[in-house]
């Protein structure tokens, strides 16, 4: 393998947040030539962030020498991929391990997105203040510099258990709903930001029982101002009276009123009259970047149609996918119908893999994510939204006003999922146990307040290591249920055709 190694950035669209990381950029890049230099290699680097699909084709097509990417912040994939795709010189995705600083959801989705598309690389991580005094990290490293590859621990991968005939049975309930009338998906939009391993298209889709209805989100713009004014004061006074508490005009949201959340809402109906009108029965969202200027957030109308409390509801939830994520909009539809054929509330939640740390001696994951998240983690009341906050969406990142849809999720057992492209172009559907954990006020405020205090928190054990999840996880996004489902899930999932993958420290039941 060459000794010269190429070194990139890959940037968010927005300059902003780019401007925002740079200092965290330049400080990991210089960690990062330490740690190359040490271990015999000449690191060079390639000048400024990559910002758009045409960078990345330009400044890293035409090299063959070994590359890694630098991740600190929210980065898109095609902010990598498009210019690597196709070509097999060697690949390492390199990223700090911070709440605050991101990067390690851009490595998991940009880690994801490669896969998709048959692209090989690999993954290293460390949150230590000095890189190259972090044995396991340079030992990842000098392996990859050596051979091009890095090989991981795969011991807590396992294809499934044998499933029971209890379980089996919901599964062909569930199948057998399926099989007479297929799910449609309504798409607002096709992923968001670039996030080419969140889109499926019909092809894949078929198969697995699910057709998807695209409609352009720009819709919005013109169906919203048909919604009347009584059906959002309607909406408005349904949202107080179930127990929302609004975090208007605060001092870092001094533009966050009452006619933001009314603005809210009038999205929130216009979207369910679109459902109401294509008789869809879940709905991928985008909003992102392409509403991002002209109507306010979509987390508040996420979070009211994945809560059975909601305005003009039928005391069901519609499974919504935030960033209009197809690889989290397939197992949430699934899981929501294994609950309900179990008796169980179908609430399925939404998030982000954001970061981890130890809490008495077990690894935990905060699962974050400003959208898509229902009250029922909250409350665990199907008939309220109790313990639901509205904070302002970060003006950073969303200059028109509105509101998220947050709170404290409860403890209890969780099943999660999560369906991803592999190489062969094929759908996996991964699936695992955990637990959500509640923990100490000082704590949780710590973690929470350290990533984004605005968007809905879960403390999680997943059943799985850390090292687990950074290496082999194919998304920063994941699907997450209370009550055990699991046996259920990987019965629908292979009478579905999905190839099955089970993550779990020890052989799963």
């Amino acid at each position: 393998m060459s000794k010269k190694v190429a070194v990139f950035w890959p940037g968010d669209y927005r300059a902003k947040p780019n401007e925002w990381a740079l200092p965290q950029s330049r400080e990991t890049t210089e960690q990062l030539v330490a740690a190359l230099k040490k271990v015999g290699r000449t690191p060079y680097l390639v000048e400024g962030y990559l910002t758009r699909p045409d960078q990345s084709i330009a400044k890293l097509g035409p090299i063959d020498d070994p590359m890694v990417g630098v991740f600190v912040h929210w980065t898109y994939a095609p902010h990598t991929v498009d210019g690597v795709v196709g070509k097999d010189n060697p690949l390492l995705l390199a990223s700090n391990f911070s709440g605050t600083w991101p990067g390690l959801v851009a490595l998991l989705n940009t880690g994801a997105s490669l896969e998709s598309v048959g692209r090989a690389s690999s993954r290293v991580w460390t949150d230590a203040p000095d890189w190259t005094a972090d044995a396991g990290f340079m030992e990842r490293l000098d392996e990859w510099c050596s051979t091009g590859r890095i090989a991981y621990d795969s011991s807590e991968l396992h294809d499934g258990p044998v499933v029971a005939a209890d379980a089996t049975a919901i599964a062909e309930q569930v199948l057998a709903e399926i099989r007479r009338k297929r799910i449609l998906a309504l798409m607002l939009g096709d992923t968001s930001m670039g996030m080419i391993n969140g889109y499926f298209g019909p092809r894949l889709l078929y198969p697995i029982g699910f057709s998807e209805h695209k409609v352009d989100q720009a819709w919005l713009i013109e169906r919203t101002q048909k919604v009347s004014q009584q059906r959002v004061d309607d909406a408005f006074q349904f949202v107080q009276d179930r127990g929302v508490t609004f975090h208007w005009g605060e001092s870092d949201a001094v533009d966050f009123t009452a006619e933001s959340t009314r603005e809210q809402l009038r999205g929130y109906l216009a979207v369910l009259d679109l459902l109401d009108e294509f008789q869809a029965d879940c709905l991928g969202w985008q909003y992102q970047l392409g509403l991002l200027n002209l109507l306010p957030p979509s987390d508040f109308a996420e979070g009211l149609l994945n809560s059975h409390a909601r305005p003009e509801g039928n005391g069901h939830v519609v499974i919504t996918s935030t960033e209009a994520d197809q690889g989290n909009l397939v197992p949430m539809e699934l899981m929501k119908r294994v609950l309900e054929a179990k008796g169980l509330a179908g609430s399925v939640l939404f998030h982000d893999v954001r970061w981890g740390a130890e809490h008495d001696g077990r690894w935990l994951w905060v699962l974050l994510n400003s959208g898509s998240c229902g009250a029922y983690a909250f409350n665990q009341d199907i008939a309220s939204l109790k313990g639901v906050h509205s904070y302002r969406q970060p003006a950073g990142y969303f200059p028109v006003a509105g509101g998220t849809f947050a709170g404290e999720s409860l403890p209890g057992p969780i099943t999660w999922a999560r369906t991803w492209i592999d190489r062969q172009g094929e759908l996996v559907m991964d699936l695992g146990r955990g637990e959500s954990v509640s923990l100490p006020d000082n704590v949780r405020e710590a973690w929470w307040g350290g990533t984004t205090r605005q968007w809905p928190f879960m403390a999680a054990d997943l059943g799985c290591s850390k090292e687990t999840i950074m290496a082999h996880y194919m998304s920063n996004h994941i699907a997450v249920a209370y009550g055990d489902i699991f046996n259920e899930m990987v019965a629908l999932s292979r009478s579905l055709g999905f190839k099955l993958r089970v993550l779990s420290t020890g052989q799963p039941a």
